[in-house]
Order: C-alpha cells, then sequence, then structure tokens
C-alpha cells in the first residue's frame, strides 16, 4: 500500500504519536480495536467500534449470506456450533428482509425493522435470544449486511421452563379421569393423590423431607396429611396455626407468609424435624385468599433453598391446596348426594304410603269379626311404617347405620366372637349405642367411648392391667371433637401391636390424613357411613380372622 498511501505501523503495546493520530483509515484485527482509540486518539467511529467490543452481550456483521464479517469478543467466546447456528439465522433474516423490501418497494422501505430469534446451544443446556437488524447501502439503499446482538436468556428461559412443569404438574393433580376415579375407594383415592404430590414436589423442588398438615378449623390444629423422609415422632409433634410456639409451620399457617430457614440450629421458630435437616422452606396452602394449612421442604444442606424456589414452592402449593379441594368436594358430594336420593325417594313414597295406610284403615274397620284378617292388617300398618323409619335413616346419612333393626331383633351369639374384646369409639351416641348391643349380642365384650381422648386412656389402661385388660380389636370414628381416628390407631397399635383396627367416617376434611397415614401403616379398613350393620360384622370377623357366617 505504500506506493499509493503513507502508512503507519504500530504495534498494540505502542504509546501514543502525532503520526497515529493523524490517520485517515485504520486495518487491525477486531480484537484489538480497543487499543487503536487508545493509540490514535478519540474518534467518534473508533469510540462506537469500542463499546461493541466491551459489551457483555454478543455483536456481529454478516453479509447476506451469513458470513461473519466481524463480531466482538464476546461473540468470538461462543462455540463454533453455536456461532454457526447464530450465522445461519443472520443469514435467514437476511432473506426476509429482502423479501420484504420487494414487497415494500412501491410504499418505501425504512430500514428500521428487525427479527427475533431464538438459539440453543448444541447440547441446550444454553439459550439465546438474537435480534438482527438490517444494514443498507448508502448509495442505493439495498440491503448489505446485516447487525446482530445475542444475549444469553438461559435463567429466564429455565424459569419459564419451570413454570411450564408446574403449571402441567398441577393439571396432572387435579386431572380427574372420571373412569378411574369411580373404580377407586376413597382412601385408594387420597394414596393416588399423595403418591402425585411427593413424586412432582420432588421433580419440581430440591429436598430431602416434606411435609404437609392442614388446618383443622373447629380447633387451629394443624393436621398432618401427607409425608415423606420424615420419621414418626417428628409426624406426630402437635402443631397449631400460631405466630409463636408452634415451629415455622405454625407460623406460616398463622400469617399466611412464606419462610425461608437457611440454619436450622439458629432459627428460633424451627421445631426438630428429620435428623440431619439443615434448612427449610415452608409456603402457606392457599384456596381463594384463604390460608388452609402449610406446605413445608427441608434439606440437609444449608442455605440450600432461593428465592426462586420460594416462588416455585407458592404456585405448586396453590396445585396442591385446589387438588385437596377437589378432592374432599368429591367425598363429601358423595355423602351429599346419598341424602339428597333418599330425601327425594322418602317424599317420592309418601304418598302411595299414605294411600296404602287409608286402605289398611279400611280393612282394619271389616277386621273385628275376623281375627286373620286383623292380623294381616296390622302386619301392613307395620310394613308401612317400617318402610317410612328406613328410608329416614338412609336420608339420615351419617349418623345412622342401616340394617341395625333387623339385626337386633334376631340377634344370636356367635361361637366364634365370643369373649372377644373389642372398644369402640365415637362421638355419636346412637352409633355407640348399636354397635355395642350387636357385639354384645353376638357375644363380644365391648367397651363404649364417647371420644378419642377417652378412648387413647382406655387403652393406656388396658395395657397396664396386662392380659387381663387386652383388647383384641378398635373400632373407632374419625372425626371427633378432641382426637382423631389416626390418633386413635396409633395409640392402638403402641398398646398392642398388630391389632386389628377398623375406622368410620362421614367424610369430610379430617378424615383424609387419618385414612392416609393409617393405611400406611396397616390399617385394616375404613367405612363409610352410613353402611350396612353386616358389613361391620363381615369386616369385624375378617380382621380377627374368622370365617364362621354372621348368623350363627
Amino acid at each position: 500500500m505504500r506506493p499509493r498511501y503513507e502508512v503507519v505501523i504500530v504495534g498494540p503495546d505502542a504509546e501514543p504519536t502525532p503520526e497515529a493520530a493523524s490517520v485517515e483509515a485504520v486495518m487491525c484485527d477486531a480484537s484489538l480495536l480497543g487499543q487503536v482509540s487508545r493509540i490514535s486518539g478519540p474518534s467518534p467511529e473508533l469510540d462506537s467500534v469500542s463499546v461493541l467490543t466491551a459489551l457483555s452481550e454478543g455483536v456481529c456483521v454478516s453479509g447476506v449470506d451469513g458470513t461473519v464479517l466481524w463480531a466482538n469478543d464476546r461473540f468470538r467466546a461462543f462455540d463454533d456450533q453455536t456461532r454457526a447456528r447464530i450465522s445461519a439465522v443472520c443469514r435467514r433474516a437476511a432473506q426476509q428482509f429482502e423479501d420484504q423490501m420487494m414487497a415494500q418497494e412501491a410504499a418505501g422501505f425504512s430500514g428500521g425493522r428487525t427479527n427475533k430469534f431464538e438459539v440453543a446451544s448444541p447440547d441446550e443446556s444454553r439459550f439465546y435470544e438474537v435480534v438482527v437488524s438490517p444494514i443498507r447501502a448508502r448509495d442505493t439503499g439495498r440491503l448489505e449486511r446485516v447487525a446482530a446482538l445475542v444475549w444469553e436468556v438461559t435463567d429466564s428461559r429455565r424459569y419459564q421452563q419451570k413454570l411450564d412443569a408446574i403449571d402441567r404438574a398441577g393439571a396432572e393433580l387435579v386431572r380427574l379421569d372420571a373412569e378411574a376415579v369411580r373404580k377407586l375407594h376413597v382412601a385408594d383415592r387420597l394414596k393416588l393423590l399423595e403418591q402425585k404430590i411427593v413424586k412432582f414436589s420432588h421433580e419440581l423442588l430440591r429436598f430431602d423431607h416434606l411435609m404437609i398438615r392442614l388446618i383443622d378449623e373447629r380447633t387451629g390444629k394443624l393436621e398432618l396429611v401427607i409425608t415423606s423422609g420424615l420419621p414418626a415422632e417428628a409426624a406426630e409433634a402437635d402443631l397449631f396455626a400460631q405466630r409463636e410456639g408452634n415451629g415455622i409451620m405454625g407460623y406460616v399457617a398463622a400469617t399466611g407468609r412464606s419462610y425461608m430457614c437457611p440454619d436450622v440450629e439458629k432459627d428460633r421458630r424451627y421445631v426438630a424435624g428429620a435428623s440431619g435437616a439443615r434448612s427449610s422452606l415452608t409456603v402457606p396452602l392457599r384456596l381463594h385468599d384463604k390460608v388452609i394449612g402449610a406446605f413445608n421442604i427441608e434439606s440437609e444442606q444449608l442455605a440450600a433453598f432461593t428465592e426462586e424456589d420460594r416462588q416455585f414452592a407458592e404456585i405448586f402449593a396453590n396445585h396442591v391446596a385446589l387438588a385437596l379441594h377437589i378432592l374432599d368436594l368429591l367425598v363429601v358430594e358423595r355423602c351429599a348426594a346419598g341424602e339428597s336420593v333418599t330425601g327425594t325417594v322418602e317424599g317420592e313414597l309418601d304418598e302411595p304410603l299414605d294411600d296404602i295406610m287409608r286402605e289398611a284403615d279400611w280393612f282394619a274397620k271389616l277386621a273385628d269379626a275376623s281375627p286373620e284378617l286383623r292380623e294381616h292388617v296390622q302386619r301392613i300398618v307395620a310394613d308401612v311404617q317400617s318402610i317410612r323409619r328406613k328410608v329416614r335413616e338412609a336420608a339420615s346419612g351419617p349418623q345412622t347405620i342401616l340394617g341395625a333393626e333387623k339385626a337386633l331383633s334376631g340377634i344370636r351369639i356367635d361361637p366364634a366372637l365370643v369373649g372377644k374384646h373389642v372398644l369402640v369409639a365415637d362421638d355419636e351416641g346412637k352409633i355407640r349405642q348399636i354397635i355395642r348391643d350387636v357385639l354384645r349380642g353376638k357375644g363380644c365384650r365391648v367397651v363404649v367411648c364417647k371420644d378419642g381422648g377417652e378412648a387413647i386412656a382406655e387403652l393406656i389402661s388396658s395395657q397396664a392391667a396386662g392380659e387381663a385388660g387386652r383388647f383384641d380389636m378398635v373400632i373407632s370414628d374419625i372425626k371427633m371433637p378432641d382426637h382423631n381416628g389416626y390418633e386413635v390407631f396409633s395409640a392402638a397399635r403402641k398398646a398392642y401391636p398388630g391389632i386389628p383396627v377398623i375406622l368410620m367416617t362421614g367424610f369430610g376434611y379430617d378424615p383424609h390424613h387419618s385414612i392416609v397415614r393409617a393405611s400406611q401403616d396397616g390399617l385394616q379398613c375404613v367405612l363409610f357411613k352410613p353402611f350396612q350393620i353386616d358389613r361391620l360384622l363381615d369386616e369385624v370377623k375378617k380382621a380377627l380372622g374368622v370365617s364362621t357366617p354372621s348368623g350363627a
């Protein structure tokens, strides 16, 4: 170039000189543009290049064929395949710009449009957003090059992927396959939901232990619903929805505020959970802005949870609360539907039964001279009264046991049940009385308790009495004012390991934790009120391992 131009050659470490400051053009390696500005002095063109070179985002200029003509340091730091993918994006953008220019030639092309693309690294561990802008020739206005700005969006992409995963998991929690659900027992539905919650929680959140508690609206107690990885002693802790003295879960349930505990040993609110736990994250379970419980996860690492984890846990906890609520509605609806149907049947039967009674009255007037006819009339009246009583019993729902009257009228001693010692706990006096009378009529020794606390005290005292006071079976309601069915179940198993236990329930929210937890620990069966007394007798004999027909 020297025959035509005056050329000044300097190294990258050269000091500024007058000759270097007066140059009209510069040729250098792109990586050294920042040094050129220092050597030759300030220049608008060189300053802008220096800025582009120093950007943390990738910048490149390419020809319309995608060939990269210039790039800053960040762009050159990308791996070869990622750069090739960005080059292909530039080529595609250039073609789009040319098509747009041809379509808009009559109206004139402003040149200010940009196109946006997304590019992933070959292993999809990194994601980039690429915005490509056209560069037109000054003289012709035709597309000459394109400029691309590339910035990494891996974190935001992963955040969105996590949100999408939570949405999918939430949809799966509340998805109800009508045919499959219809075939499942209520306890099986609860187990299925528990398995789903634990599975998705593990996939979405990093933790070693999980616990979900729901608030008992009558007492404020946080009843345990689901656990994973926790020892029995941690699960049995009595906690209430109160700010102080009831651990982090009590605080979260009372305030509705999430709580991150980076070091459990230094947090005064932490109540010992799983051994080895070092940090925890607890978020409220909300249903329509109402706090219904708390969702807690723990890790064996210090400060294992981040602010992002908190956000994800809160979103997922909303799905969990909705799933539990839907399941509750299903079991409550089953009971309500039964009451509604039996109530409707009762109303429909009133007219024909009244008509039968009128006819019976007419025949009764003729029966004075015929004792045989009078006996038949009396039987008709008794049957009508029995029909009405049975329909009313069915309509009364969980407060009754079906078929008890018939069972008591023809009850006989059952040699297989004679001497069996049975504890019955239920806060409904009518239920206690029916079960007591039927089992005693079969030959059992029966102790009845009006609530869970009395039942637990009876179990403890019987254990102290030794073999003479030993119980052979426990039958307990699940939802009682002081202690729930699982607590009675647990006390029975502590007093007499392996003792058969039958739980009864009229549905509602509280049964969830009792059924699931007791089923995990070997619960014999669950009876849903109103049930047939024959079903109870069958389950009692099955649990005791006897097969003599109940009528024996």
